[in-house]
């Protein structure tokens, strides 16, 4: 289990150098079928290399000290049993869009990981009981990804590793739709179908892999030699 935890530390200290999170935001990997370990409760770039990550029930109360929205984690990992990683961040252009109540058209590769659709949880308050959050994972239906009106978002990976990789390509997402609106192209401008959309969205070539070895560069618990 501490290698599992060895990831969850990288992957919230590689969130933090990409400016996905900043003061807020957590991430996961599921354990089991009944667990999950989650990042310590603090600012996921100051999470410090060998910290102690906490065991949390994919069912059942949060143990202390663990954040309120966490239960999101849970839901995911209850309804998926494929959910390997949940990464909750706010992306600076994330948190525009879903401020303006919108969700981001697929318009380009990244996009199409989130096939059919990006969810919205148009709730603006924060989802710290059971009954939100399973209002906020209904919301996020059959998608990798969910914008959450004024909370920024949250996206489910097969593993941690990947959904690291999904926060990059939903912040790159909504840039790409801030861009057409800014443009004012943005009800003219082409979108992928859906058919097209799941052809493109291939986990081959090593493309979460080179994502992870891309934003975790220079880790320290990646550098550091064995003894």
């Amino acid at each position: 289990m501490e290698e599992l935890a060895k990831t969850v530390r990288i992957a919230a200290r590689a969130l933090g150098r990409a400016g996905l999170v900043h003061a807020y935001g957590h991430c996961s990997a599921r354990v089991d079928e009944d667990h999950f370990l989650v990042c310590p409760a603090r600012p996921m770039a100051q999470v410090a290399p060998g910290e102690a990550c906490t065991l949390v029930p994919v069912r059942g109360p949060l143990p202390e000290g663990v954040l309120g929205e966490v239960r999101l984690h849970q839901k995911i990992y209850a309804r998926r049993p494929q959910a390997g990683g949940v990464v909750r961040f706010m992306g600076p252009q994330l948190m525009v869009l879903a401020a303006l109540g919108r969700v981001p058209e697929i318009r380009h590769g990244f996009g199409t990981y989130f096939t059919p659709r990006v969810g919205l949880w148009s709730d603006i308050q924060l989802v710290r009981d059971d009954e939100k959050a399973a209002g906020a994972i209904d919301a996020m239906g059959e998608s990798a990804g969910l914008l959450m009106r004024g909370n920024g978002g949250v996206v489910a990976g097969n593993s941690l590793e990947e959904a690291t990789g999904l926060a990059f390509y939903l912040e790159d997402m909504c840039r790409i739709e801030l861009a057409a609106l800014s443009s004012g192209l943005a009800s003219s401008a082409p979108a992928i179908a859906q058919e097209d959309a799941m052809r493109r969205a291939t986990r081959a070539g090593l493309i979460f892999e080179r994502m992870w070895d891309h934003l975790t560069a220079g880790d320290p618990e990646l550098a550091a030699s064995p003894n």
